[in-house]
């Protein structure tokens, strides 16, 4: 099965009612080692909490992604203030369970319905892409992000374990 042709870049851009979804560029790496280094966001994210050295390396690999795929994860931005909110997007899972919905946001943003906006994007862009079937991973404990999965459309699957903790997996079928 071959993957999705690049999108055109202007059509990378997704706009929601309150928040603008870009693909990331170097000018995001101040605030992508922020947020990847803060515990409070990161670290529950596979891999956890980030060094610099690990957001710069992961911001090339964003955008190669994006190049080869014309999906990817995107910089969250709140689009009247312009502020950096944090990511969202589709990302390869590095075990094989398929291409993954993922999302991290400050902390201060929770109660807002960003997560829930910016995910339920990124999950349409990703079907409009030709992706048949999209895949998250939420650590059972994480009542949060379980919520924005089930208030999306997205429904369990399976379940795993990892690093102690039980992980449920959902997925949306296109």
């Amino acid at each position: 099965m071959g993957h999705a042709h690049p999108v055109p870049l202007p059509a990378r851009l997704v706009r929601t009612a309150r928040l603008t979804l870009a693909p990331p560029g170097k000018e995001n790496l101040p605030d992508l080692v922020r947020l990847k280094g803060d515990p409070r966001v990161f670290e529950l994210m596979l891999h956890g909490v980030r060094t610099e050295a690990m957001a710069r390396a992961e911001l090339e690999d964003d955008i190669a992604f994006w190049a080869q795929r014309g999906y990817g994860t995107w910089c969250v931005f709140h689009t009247k203030s312009g502020e950096f909110l944090g990511i969202s997007g589709l990302m390869e899972r590095p075990d094989g369970r398929g291409i993954a919905l993922r999302f991290a946001l400050w902390p201060e943003c929770r109660g807002h319905g960003y997560a829930r906006e910016a995910a339920k994007a990124g999950l349409k862009f990703g079907h409009c892409a030709g992706l048949a079937r999209i895949i998250a991973v939420a650590w059972e404990n994480n009542h949060a992000s379980r919520h924005v999965l089930a208030d999306i459309g997205m429904a369990q699957c399976d379940a795993f374990d990892y690093r102690d903790r039980r992980m449920i997996v959902y997925e949306s079928l296109a």
